[in-house]
């Protein structure tokens, strides 16, 4: 008898789900066939996915002579979002909404404008009834994401790292929807990222530069540790909106999360890596990570900041180490690309 695979484990004995992590129409495709319940994009992915196969989305693309830059991503980006959005939305009407997102993601070089990121979360979610906007998680991505509840509007709160974030998201989703069923709304829902590989190395280049005596076991439990006491303490508060890990590096990100209600984006490099033989197949989410190496992770204050419920307010969230790094790699290997791109 042939074993079932890991996700096929995972969708029959657990309640955690993945999403899949990439634009690629091909590679989406094979990720359907494996059980992903979702779609993961951002102006990196969307911008490989369009250099690696022309021939396929130039049809889908349409014209782009006049548009200026800002308006050359979006439609490009569109092209990209919309065809996944297509592929997932049979699910999205099955689950009556829990499952099938495409995610489309604002200018990240707006993280700070409240205005221009509302304007781009209306129109990103008329492009299809399943997108997920995706907004960075802010003080000002944090106001829009609760007015985005509040008309209805489902996000993925992206560019987050910490406790503290996960956190904001949640109780700023519960007062949007608040506001969304008192005006007989139906509210938009919210799927909180940790970007927990990027969490990894962000801490690494710490460490390594302060010579701190962390080794490379612990950095490697870090983002692990925020994780999981995330998922406990939107346990404890009943949160509505969905943690959604991402950014994984390797097995473990994975496999240390099973059995938790939550999702996890998953690229095909690790899908690949995760349908070998070997896999463990177990529930360990109520694992804790050892108390030594969260000891030794304290020591480095840029931990503390990610492990602490309060050790951050929403202004400060945008002068993390890891969101900065992010937020210039979205902007310059990403939107920037696309503003430029030719067929």
């Amino acid at each position: 008898m042939m074993e079932t695979s890991y996700f096929q484990w995972l969708a029959n004995e657990t309640a955690t789900s993945w999403w899949h992590d990439s634009g690629d129409a091909e590679e989406l495709a094979l990720a359907l066939q494996h059980g992903a319940a979702g779609v993961t994009t951002n102006p990196v992915l969307s911008y490989q996915a369009l250099r690696a196969r022309p021939a396929f989305w130039r049809p889908r693309v349409g014209d782009l002579s006049g548009l200026t830059p800002p308006e050359r991503a979006e439609a490009l980006m569109h092209a990209v979002v919309t065809h996944a959005a297509e592929q997932v939305e049979p699910q999205f009407r099955r689950t009556q909404g829990a499952e099938g997102y495409a995610c489309a993601q604002v200018n990240p070089a707006r993280a700070g404008d409240r205005e221009a990121m509302l304007d781009m979360a209306r129109r990103f979610s008329r492009w299809a009834p399943n997108i997920a906007v995706k907004l960075p998680v802010t003080a000002a991505g944090l106001d829009v994401l609760e007015e985005c509840v509040a008309e209805g509007i489902t996000v993925t709160a992206t560019v987050s790292f910490t406790v503290p974030q996960v956190v904001a998201i949640a109780e700023r989703h519960r007062r949007g929807a608040a506001r969304a069923r008192a005006a007989g709304r139906v509210p938009g829902r919210a799927f909180a990222v940790i970007m927990i590989g990027r969490l990894d190395d962000y801490l690494r280049e710490v460490a390594h530069d302060r010579r701190a005596e962390v080794s490379e076991d612990d950095i490697r439990q870090a983002g692990l540790a925020v994780t999981k006491r995330a998922y406990s303490i939107y346990g404890a508060a009943g949160y509505e909106a969905v943690l959604l890990v991402a950014a994984l590096r390797g097995n473990a990100h994975m496999t240390e999360l099973a059995g938790g209600r939550l999702i996890v984006s998953v690229h095909p490099r690790n899908q690949a890596a995760l349908l070998q033989p070997g896999v463990p197949r177990e529930e360990r989410i109520a694992e804790p990570v050892p108390e030594a190496a969260i000891a030794r992770l304290c020591t480095l204050p840029e931990f503390v900041r990610a492990y602490e419920p309060d050790a951050m307010a929403p202004e400060d969230f945008i002068t993390y180490g890891a969101t900065q790094r992010t937020l210039s790699q979205f902007e310059n290997v990403g939107w920037a690309m696309l503003e430029a791109f030719a067929f």
